[in-house]
């Protein structure tokens, strides 16, 4: 499977490790950035690269990592068809592409170690959306509007 990875300074050690991860797992890895660690960077960029590659390349998935997690999912869910999900769990992340088919990712450097970050990773790539009519439903709502008032 194609990954695209992708963090903020807060992130560079861990995506580099999952990076490493990722290849000894069999998996084409793309770095999105940051390539060297700059304190001053922010994750919006990483996070919009690997929004839009994933988008556009619909059997691949993506994976950002920032201190908390959540820019890296607010920035990512700002696209058409990027499903962003914030995980600290394997179930979380099971229930995740099981029930809401996610398509990229968001790991906190902060509160995910190493060792459950690549457990996290494992489920991600491993389990299936389950493509039941409601959730196919509920998916499509997502990209209805984009001009709430």
């Amino acid at each position: 499977m194609k990954v695209f990875i992708g963090a903020d300074y807060r992130g560079f050690e861990r995506k580099n490790q999952l990076a490493r991860f990722l290849v000894e797992n069999n998996c084409e890895v793309v770095d999105e950035g940051p390539y060297e660690y700059n304190e001053g960077d922010d994750f919006n960029d990483s996070a919009v690269k690997v929004a839009l590659e994933v988008r556009e390349n619909p059997n691949t998935r993506g994976i950002l990592i920032c201190d908390s997690a959540h820019g890296v999912t607010m920035q990512a869910n700002r696209f058409k068809g990027i499903r962003a999900a914030n995980c600290d769990s394997v179930e979380s992340t099971i229930l995740a592409r099981e029930h809401d088919d996610a398509n990229i990712l968001c790991m906190s450097a902060h509160f995910v170690d190493e060792s459950l970050m690549g457990e996290i990773t494992k489920a991600f790539l491993a389990t299936d959306f389950k493509n039941l009519e409601r959730r196919v439903r509920r998916i499509n709502r997502l990209d209805e509007r984009e001009d709430y008032d």
